[in-house]
């Protein structure tokens, strides 16, 4: 009887196949996954988001990434690619590289049926490590939904909702707003 052991890599190894690869991939305890590609609704869906916070920091000390930015969660080494991150202050990276970042203030996944659990469950118990996040954005893709999970000083997480086109949501973290009409535009519910 023969046991095949999956390989693991350090996360220089990751790094480096990373960089050279064409598909994106997350690494976590020594194992690489593979990311799945996006449907058209969240991919407009996140372009959107982009674009909303985007305009809204022109000309503040803040900074607003796609789903290309990859960031490092320290405390559990977990290496991932949230949909849209944004932060105000200085950007801080894992290396000189400057393509992993490690201080996100706001973190939005788009989720969909097959990542919901994921994204809601052990995602962000990663992401609830990271000392400079103040909130937590999930994104329904299959119907006009947004929920907001801010920080309290206690490090405690009170959670909100939307899911009226005609409702905002604050986002204190990086005092902005997001129209839901603005994140769903273009975009119908299943």
């Amino acid at each position: 009887m023969s046991s095949q052991t999956t390989p693991t890599y350090s996360p220089q190894q990751y790094l480096a196949i990373e960089r050279d690869a064409k598909e994106k991939h997350e690494y976590l305890n020594g194992e690489i996954f593979a990311l799945a590609g996006a449907s058209e609704r969240h991919n407009l869906i996140t372009g959107n988001l982009f674009a909303s916070i985007h305009v809204q920091l022109r000309g503040k000390a803040c900074k607003v990434y796609s789903g290309d930015m990859r960031l490092r969660v320290s405390a559990t080494g977990l290496y991932t690619y949230p949909d849209v991150v944004a932060l105000c202050g200085d950007a801080h990276f894992d290396d000189e590289q400057r393509d992993t970042l490690v201080n996100p203030n706001l973190i939005i996944e788009v989720i969909s049926k097959s990542t919901e659990g994921y994204d809601r469950g052990e995602k962000f118990a990663h992401y609830r490590r990271l000392e400079s996040l103040a909130e937590y954005l999930l994104v329904s893709q299959d119907k006009y939904r947004i929920e907001q999970y801010v920080r309290q000083p206690d490090n405690q997480w009170l959670m909100s909702e939307v899911a009226k086109l005609e409702e905002n949501i604050e986002l204190p973290s990086i005092k902005c707003k997001l129209p839901l009409s603005d994140v769903y535009d273009r975009v119908q519910p299943v």
